[in-house]
């Protein structure tokens, strides 16, 4: 595989609107995106949807792998062809692991039929009094064994059905005091506190077998980064605990870099670069193609000098192709 083909491996993108445009095909085929996030504003109906994927699809020339947030309650895509569960927080007062993973199961098949291989689901992150409400009922609540339960029941419900599930935030966003998609926020609570609560559910969830994990836009100074680099840039974080100590396998994705907690940290594309360094295999630009662009033009600037690995970049894209072909996608 060429480079540029081995960096859009690397990109999961969103588009804007109901229609692939000539504008969005065009921008589609400089980047060689492998991956498309979709989103409300994409969705007008499940005929819209099925005949925007297949545009684009026919219009590439190659399968895409589709991603939503379809998490319930306040977090769905799609207004149209899916069945409404409620958010996180109600399942998680109300529900056996058992009704969770029948869940899961339906979901499945419901984004399948839409054409979504890929749920950017669920949320393990547990719940601290008193934190931001970004995760709030987003989450199956505070008690690090019920949500582990209840993720690892969702997990086995998508995947059983064909749709990869994905874990998220890395290594854990439920005590954040400030919203990241504004600002840089940072948790100061230490390795005992971060393993006895927040690392709970990841565990549980890579021995499920989760096929992905999305990191956080949160800096962890009292555990594993002092240089107090969000997870979306830390070798600590990445490479070491989640990589290496916690053994996971499989895709690590980025949350959207496009998100405010990362401006103070420069261009779009040098945090491409810089998550890359870190060790993730996917990266999230969500709503801009333009900044999609100079992401892909600053990967290629950095393996071309060597700054990144290609060794690396290879086994980035094998991983995509090892879940495309697992699930069908």
């Amino acid at each position: 595989m060429e480079l540029d083909a081995l960096i859009g491996a690397k990109l999961a993108v969103g588009i804007p609107g109901l229609e692939a445009t000539a504008d969005v095909i065009a921008r589609l085929r400089r980047i060689q995106a492998q991956s498309l996030v979709v989103f409300n504003r994409n969705f007008a109906s499940p005929d819209q949807f099925v005949g925007l994927l297949r545009h684009l699809e026919e219009s590439l020339g190659r399968r895409l792998v589709v991603m939503a947030d379809h998490e319930g309650g306040r977090v769905v895509r799609f207004s149209q062809g899916v069945t409404r569960f409620p958010d996180a927080r109600t399942v998680g007062a109300s529900s056996h692991p058992d009704a969770v993973e029948r869940q899961g199961a339906m979901e499945a098949e419901e984004l399948r039929r839409l054409g979504v291989g890929v749920n950017l689901a669920p949320c393990v992150d547990v719940v601290v009094e008193g934190s931001d409400p970004i995760i709030g009922d987003r989450s199956y609540g505070s008690d690090p064994a019920r949500v582990s339960a209840l993720a690892v029941a969702r997990i086995r419900g998508l995947q059983s059905r064909g749709v990869a599930a994905c874990a998220k935030h890395f290594p854990g966003l439920g005590a954040v005091p400030r919203d990241p998609h504004k600002t840089l926020p940072t948790i100061s609570l230490d390795w005992a506190e971060m393993e006895r609560a927040h690392l709970m559910p990841f565990s549980a969830a890579i021995k499920a077998g989760v096929e992905m994990v999305m990191s956080s836009h949160v800096c962890y100074p009292s555990f594993g980064d002092p240089q107090g680099l969000p997870a979306t840039f830390s070798l600590g974080l990445i490479r070491t605990v989640l990589r290496g100590a916690m053994r996971f396998p499989g895709l690590i994705l980025t949350d959207d870099l496009e998100m405010g907690a990362l401006r103070t940290f420069g261009s779009i594309g040098e945090a491409a670069v810089r998550a890359t360094e870190a060790g993730h295999d996917l990266l999230l630009i969500c709503s801009d193609l333009a900044a999609a662009e100079d992401a892909s033009a600053a990967l290629r600037r950095a393996y071309q000098s060597g700054r990144l690995p290609l060794e690396e970049l290879t086994e980035s894209a094998s991983k995509l192709a090892k879940l495309r072909q697992k699930f069908s996608i």
